[in-house]
C-alpha cells in the first residue's frame, strides 16, 4: 500500500493444546490427513480458520467432484457414505458427482468425531515457531485470543502454503512469466420452482445479452439428479486469492457477476429457476506453490510419468482458466500420471509436509492436480507419512516408501498399474 512502517510484535503466547500431528487447514487435504493419522493411533488436532470443514467444496460451493480416474482410499469412502449411488464398482472408473455442500459439511463434522480427531474451528494460522530444522508449534488466532498448538509433526493444508511460507520455505506464485494465477469464481445454485419466477437484476449489475457477454464466454452448469438444483460455474474474476487487494475486489465483483449470470439464465431457458444459494466466499483456484524436493511439471503430466514414491494418481485434464481474466480456458486431455511423495516435502524442514493444491508443482501441472479428489489423496498420504516418521523416529524425508505404500493399502488405497 506504500506504507513502509513495520512493527515488531513481542507477546507471550500460552499453549492451548499439544498433539502428535497438527494439521493446518480443514479442506479435502486436511480432513483426509487428520483421518489417516488418527487411524495410525496418533493424537491429531485439525485447525480450521472457518466454521466448517470441506474447503472450497463447502465454503465456496464447489459442490461437484471432478473426475480423476481413481476413486480410492478416503475419497472412495466418502463417496460410499455420502453419495452411494455414484460409487463405481472398480476404483479406476471416473465419476463426477454433484453433491450437497450442506450435507458434506455435516458429514465431515460427524466423521471427525468418529475418527477421534479434535477440530478447532475459527482457528486462523498466524505464524510458525521454528527451531533449526523443525517446527515446534504454530501460533493461531482463536475466538479466545492467540494460542500456540504444539506438535511433533505438522501438515500444511491451507491451500496457500501459509505455514510453509511463514516458516521460510521458498515458493512461487502463478505462471513463470508474470506471476498471474488462475482467476477466481463464485459458484452458486439456482432452484427449479416449477413455474416462472420474477426476474431481478440489482442496481449496478450487468445485463448479459448473449453467451459471448458472459465472464467466461460459455455456459457451465450441472443439474443435480432429481431435485432441480442447478449448480452454476460461470463467473470469473482476475486476481490472486492470497492477496488482500485482489480478494477484496473479487468478493464484491464475483457477487455482482453471480446476480447478473442468474438473471441471464432466467431469460435464457431457466425461467422457472430462482437464485437459491450463494456461498459465503469466492472460490480460489490457485495461489502459491512450495519449492519442494521434486516439482511436478507439465511434461510429467503429458507423458504420463510414473514415480516409485507415488502417493496419488489422476487423469484430470490440464484445466487453466485464463490468468489474464479473459474468456476461454486451456483444456488438454491427460491420460493419467503419478504425483510423487517428494512434491509434499521441503528441503528445509524435518517434521513438516504440505498437502493439497500448494504442493510443489508448476502452474500448468497444478491446474490438473488441484481438484478436490486429488487433494483428499494427497492428504491421506501426508497423514500416514507423518505417523510413520514418528513411529520410526526419523525425518519426514526418510520414511520408508514401502511402508508408506503398505499403509496406504491398509487404508484401502489402490494405485493403477
Amino acid at each position: 500500500m506504500g506504507n513502509e512502517t513495520t512493527y515488531e510484535l513481542k507477546k507471550q503466547v500460552k499453549t492451548y493444546a499439544s498433539a502428535d500431528v497438527i494439521v493446518i487447514g480443514g479442506g479435502p487435504a486436511g480432513t483426509a490427513a487428520a483421518i489417516s493419522a488418527s487411524r495410525k493411533g496418533k493424537k491429531v488436532i485439525l485447525l480450521e480458520k472457518s466454521a466448517q470443514l470441506g474447503g472450497m467444496g463447502t465454503l465456496g460451493n464447489v459442490s461437484i467432484f471432478m473426475p480423476i480416474g481413481n476413486v480410492t482410499g478416503i475419497y472412495r469412502e466418502l463417496i460410499a457414505e455420502v453419495l452411494e449411488q455414484y460409487l463405481p464398482d472398480v476404483h479406476d472408473e471416473s465419476i463426477a458427482p454433484q453433491y450437497s455442500p450442506f450435507h458434506l459439511r455435516y458429514y465431515l463434522n460427524e466423521k471427525m468425531k468418529k475418527e477421534g480427531v479434535e477440530v478447532i474451528y475459527h482457528a486462523e494460522f498466524i505464524s510458525a515457531v521454528r527451531e533449526d530444522r523443525k517446527i515446534k508449534a504454530v501460533i493461531v488466532s482463536t475466538r479466545e485470543g492467540i494460542f500456540a498448538f504444539e506438535g511433533k509433526q505438522f501438515i500444511d493444508c491451507t491451500g496457500d502454503a501459509r505455514a510453509a511460507i511463514d516458516a521460510g520455505i521458498p515458493y512461487s506464485t502463478g505462471r513463470d512469466e508474470d506471476g498471474l494465477t488462475q482467476p477466481m469464481t463464485l459458484m452458486f445454485m439456482m432452484q427449479n420452482t416449477g413455474k416462472p419466477v420474477e426476474q431481478a437484476l440489482p442496481e449496478g449489475c450487468y445485463r448479459y445479452e448473449t453467451k459471448d457477454d458472459l465472464p467466461q464466454g460459455r455456459h457451465l452448469y450441472w443439474e443435480r439428479n432429481g431435485d432441480g438444483t442447478l449448480l452454476v460455474n460461470m463467473t470469473r474474476v482476475k486476481g490472486n486469492g492470497a492477496k488482500i487487494a485482489d480478494i477484496n475486489y473479487a468478493e464484491t465483483e464475483s457477487l455482482r457477476q453471480a446476480f447478473s449470470v442468474a438473471n441471464y439464465l432466467q431469460r435464457n431457458g431457466f425461467e422457472n429457476y430462482v437464485l437459491s444459494h450463494i456461498p459465503n466466499q469466492v472460490g480460489v483456484r490457485e495461489t502459491n506453490q512450495i519449492h519442494g524436493q521434486y516439482t511436478l511439471t507439465e511434461m510429467d503430466i503429458l507423458e504420463g510419468k510414473r514415480f516409485a514414491d507415488v502417493v496419488a494418481q489422476t487423469n484430470y485434464e490440464i484445466d487453466i482458466h485464463s490468468p489474464d481474466g479473459k474468456k476461454g480456458t486451456d483444456e488438454r486431455h491427460v491420460s493419467g500420471y503419478d504425483i510423487p511423495y517428494r512434491c509434499m516435502l521441503t528441503e528445509e524442514l524435518d517434521n513438516f509436509l504440505v498437502a493439497g493444491r500448494s504442493i510443489s508443482a508448476t502452474h500448468v501441472a497444478m491446474s490438473s492436480m488441484r481438484v478436490q479428489p486429488t487433494c483428499y489423496a494427497l492428504g491421506q498420504a501426508a497423514g500416514i507419512a507423518a505417523s510413520l516418521a514418528m513411529d520410526d523416529a526419523c525425518t519426514i524425508s526418510n520414511i520408508s516408501i514401502n511402508a508408506l505404500h503398505e499403509n496406504l493399502r491398509e487404508q484401502n488405497v489402490v494405485f493403477k498399474k
